[in-house]
């Protein structure tokens, strides 16, 4: 993510198949080939005061299945704000 003095209130970006590869104990470890590549690979990270979230995909490309990267589908709830951004 680079930063943009534009104020952008939602952007939405492609994902990373988390390589299909690594091992994931939740609070503990997170490692991919993906990691080699990306900065930011997996998860939800804020940075110049806004946050992104990676998604890891559903799919795989090549090897047709993953080992230790779990399929990811993403939900965005969008609600109308109280405040009247102009």
């Amino acid at each position: 993510m680079r930063h943009n003095d534009l104020n952008y209130h939602l952007t939405l970006s492609g994902h990373t198949h988390g390589m299909q590869f690594g091992i994931e104990i939740p609070g503990f470890i997170k490692l991919s080939p993906a990691w080699f590549v990306y900065k930011r690979w997996a998860g939800i990270y804020k940075e110049f005061g806004r946050f992104i979230n990676v998604n890891r995909g559903f799919g795989f490309l090549g090897y047709s299945g993953r080992a230790g990267i779990w399929p990811e589908i993403t939900v965005i709830t969008l609600k109308k704000s109280k405040n009247i951004i102009n």
